[in-house]
């Protein structure tokens, strides 16, 4: 009889895309081309440093923005400062980081130009510095008991729910972050810290939960996968221990339990991932 080990477990997650896009004003003004920086009303309360973004401008004409860019629209990973500034970055790790060693070089807009900025986060991320997940599904129970019952009749498929903690250790900046297998491509708590407090875009993430991950033969491993939503989240700093933080979360639509091979996307040779029209992308399986 075989008995498992939670070290073979692992959380990864997937920001979500903001499906309605934001519209704002870029100005001249607003764009520091020393310092690689710029800002626009409306967008800081909804997108977070490392989103996947998509500006595009509103009449069709080219995007002023990043050098050597001559298209109405561009994709770049964000990074954004505490005062609500943004960077553009070509990665994700870069744009984590931050600062103007890596950040794209921009231009100084012709004119004041209406744009609208979306997220488009298609790529699911290591979850870093967690000790351990707790994930709960439940059927909603139904009573059906009418007058002269003997005994209680229940309807036996009520809706099914879940939920689920995380315990993490904090972790908030990559250059005090140790160096993991997943340095590339890991997410801190504090993102999902973060989401908690996001104004119009709200708490959601898209959750893989591994009950357990085998590196060696992907046919074994055994994962829940669900859409969820962030309620709660608390850190804990105490005098002369490690500070940690507790996720809690809900599921939003279908709880899948799944086993074998997470699904894979087709990628471009850049390496982004190929999308349809509705902005999702297509699974090997499509292809």
């Amino acid at each position: 009889m075989a008995v498992y080990f939670g070290q073979n477990g692992d959380v990864e997650i997937r920001r979500d895309t903001l499906l309605t896009s934001l519209q704002t004003d870029l100005d001249p003004n607003d764009v520091n081309t020393n310092l690689k920086r710029f800002s626009v009303d409306k967008v800081s309360s909804s997108i977070i440093t490392g989103d996947y973004i998509e500006i595009e401008t509103l009449d069709g004409s080219t995007l002023e923005l990043v050098s050597g860019h001559s298209y109405p629209d561009g994709s770049w990973y964000v990074h954004i400062d505490a005062l609500g500034g943004m960077r553009l970055y070509s990665s994700f790790a870069h744009a984590i980081t931050g600062g103007t060693t890596n950040a794209l070089t921009l231009v100084t807009p012709s004119a004041s130009k209406q744009i609208t900025v979306r997220t488009r986060n298609h790529r699911y991320r290591h979850l870093a510095r967690i000790k351990d997940f707790e994930i709960t599904t439940s059927r909603e129970q139904i009573d059906t008991t009418t007058l002269g019952d003997q005994f209680k009749r229940q309807y036996e498929a009520g809706l099914i729910s879940g939920q689920g903690t995380m315990h993490c250790l904090w972790e908030h900046s990559e250059a005090l972050a140790d160096a993991t297998p997943h340095a590339t491509t890991r997410e801190f708590p504090f993102y999902l810290a973060q989401l908690i407090i996001r104004l119009q875009q709200g708490a959601d993430f898209s959750g893989r939960f591994y009950i357990y991950k085998d590196t060696s033969t992907t046919a074994n491993t055994v994962w829940y996968e669900a859409n969820c939503v962030v309620t709660n989240v608390a850190v804990s700093v105490p005098a002369a221990n490690e500070v940690t933080t507790r996720i809690e979360f809900i599921t939003n639509g279908e709880i899948k339990l799944n086993t074998g091979t997470a699904p894979s996307s087709l990628l471009q040779e850049d390496a982004y991932k190929i999308l349809q029209e509705d902005g999702g992308s297509i699974l090997l399986s499509q292809a």
